[in-house]
């Protein structure tokens, strides 16, 4: 593992699929799906910080398992790279939780550019979701304090000895 993420490819087609793995194979950790059920396994099974999906696929469609993908690992960047790349996919996907949508056939240096962006976005994310949990503990923590202060406060008054900190 390269320790710069995890990266699932899902595409029904072998070439494109390939592509993509042998272009972020040097970056990034990568694995494979051919399906959507073998990428909501995956992503079931092992922790990913980012997802390619293509849209049309057999069985399950790639707005399905973008669906179930953010039902099991809400904080997971989405990127639906598809040869349908109509106005209506691209708002419906970004809908759904895609950070970033692209037609097929794609340019190297554009795909390794969104996943780096996509990676930044996902930090910053998690970084963010990292000091609301802060501030919410904070605010706990100060509610506590303030239950106790008026009881130390009376022992306070009542026991002069008593300096506070």
């Amino acid at each position: 593992m390269t320790g710069k993420g995890t990266i699932l490819i899902v595409d029904d087609e072998v070439g494109p699929r390939e592509s993509l793995r042998m272009i972020l194979k040097p970056i990034y950790d990568v694995c494979t799906a051919g399906d959507g059920q073998e990428a909501i396994r995956i992503i079931s099974e092992k922790t990913i910080d980012l997802v390619t999906l293509d849209l049309k696929m057999p069985g399950l469609s790639g707005i399905d398992v973008l669906r179930e993908i953010k039902k099991i690992q809400p904080d997971v960047e989405v990127i639906v790279i598809t040869g349908y790349g109509t106005l209506n996919n691209a708002q419906e996907a970004i809908r759904f939780g895609a950070g970033d949508f692209i037609s097929k056939p794609f340019n190297v240096a554009d795909i390794i550019a969104i996943v780096s962006k996509s990676f930044e976005r996902r930090n910053y994310n998690l970084k963010i979701k990292n000091l609301i949990q802060q501030i919410k503990g904070l605010r706990t923590s100060l509610n506590d304090s303030k239950e106790v202060l008026p009881d130390w406060s009376r022992a306070t008054d009542l026991n002069p000895g008593v300096q506070s900190g």
